[in-house]
């Protein structure tokens, strides 16, 4: 089996090849056909594509030389006014190696950069813009400067579907020779929640546990507790049987090391999808988020976990005897 990373084994190299986010790519490709672009601002969750639609827009544009006509820094690194000032402005200046004319500057997690940087590399935008265009890539729109946002096209990418990110794990599962079971894809996606980064990351690491990759081999690759052993003791709460339900609390924190807000976060999820729950009707489910949501809060403030688990776990008791 590679060594290799598959995230960057797989890495699409151009704009064709880019998973979903098809409205971005097609007005990326416009830019490529004219030869020009205005300053990019990319906005949206991990693992989306973002800094891969930078570099595929990158190697589109240039060519084979790509490499020579871009400079690549993640801002969370160099996230200074130093960092404008000296590399990225002697960057700026310098005559690009190809017929296009101007070069590339990627700035990633750009939201991380200081105040004080960010209104540095404004101005340093207006003054290389004829040498050097820029592509911000951030989580957080909202932490981008305005003066820099209207500055930039901005374009917004979503959580990629499921449909997509499966295909995507069916694809490389095939390269790989990975035999990965249908339960295996659905657990794979339902831990990466749109990100497929974390997706492809998570078929790596549990191809390398066993032969066959199914939702047991997902979950102890990424060290969690499986839904199922979390239903256990929700089912258990919800009959009133609390001793039991205690019991396979304290198993899930202190087996897989979980926090309070951990499980807290596993409960929400299971009200969510009602599979631990038969016949919820929405006030329920509504009471049941209340719940979950004062536990959180209490925990957060400082309170200890596992009695406010078991205070939770009462609690859901005490909403579904009120039902019988």
């Amino acid at each position: 089996m590679s060594i290799e990373l598959w995230v960057e084994k797989y890495r699409p190299q151009s704009l064709d090849d880019m998973v979903d986010q098809e409205e971005i790519v097609n007005r990326l490709k416009e830019f490529v056909r004219d030869k020009n672009l205005p300053h990019l601002l990319f906005v949206g969750p991990p693992g989306t594509g973002k800094t891969t639609a930078a570099l595929c827009l990158a190697h589109d544009l240039y060519g084979e030389v790509w490499r020579d006509n871009i400079l690549e820094l993640n801002a969370s690194d160099e996230r200074g006014i130093d960092i404008i000032r000296s590399r990225i402005k002697e960057y700026a200046r310098t005559v690009p190696l190809s017929e296009i004319p101007f070069k590339l500057i990627i700035l990633d997690e750009a939201d991380n950069m200081t105040g004080d940087a960010q209104q540095a590399l404004r101005r340093t935008m207006e003054l290389y813009s004829r040498t050097a265009r820029f592509i911000l890539i951030a989580n957080y729109g909202s932490k981008i400067i305005e003066p820099i946002q209207s500055r930039c096209a901005i374009f917004r990418f979503q959580p990629l579907p499921k449909e997509h990110i499966i295909e995507r794990l069916r694809y490389i599962a095939e390269k790989e020779n990975v035999r990965v079971t249908e339960d295996g894809l659905e657990a794979i996606y339902e831990e990466s929640e749109g990100d497929l980064r974390k997706a492809i990351n998570t078929l790596q690491s549990a191809s390398a546990i066993g032969e066959v990759v199914n939702a047991d081999t997902v979950y102890k690759a990424l060290g969690k507790v499986t839904p199922g052993e979390v239903r256990e003791m929700i089912e258990a709460a919800v009959k009133g049987d609390l001793l039991s339900a205690r019991d396979k609390l304290r198993s899930l924190m202190y087996s897989y090391g979980l926090s309070g807000v951990d499980v807290v976060k596993l409960i929400h999820r299971e009200v969510i999808s009602g599979r631990s729950f038969t016949d919820i009707d929405n006030y329920t489910r509504a009471t049941l988020l209340d719940l979950v949501g004062e536990a959180n809060y209490r925990i957060v403030e400082g309170a200890d976990d596992e009695i406010q688990l078991n205070a939770l776990l009462a609690k859901i008791a005490l909403v579904f005897s009120k039902r019988s």
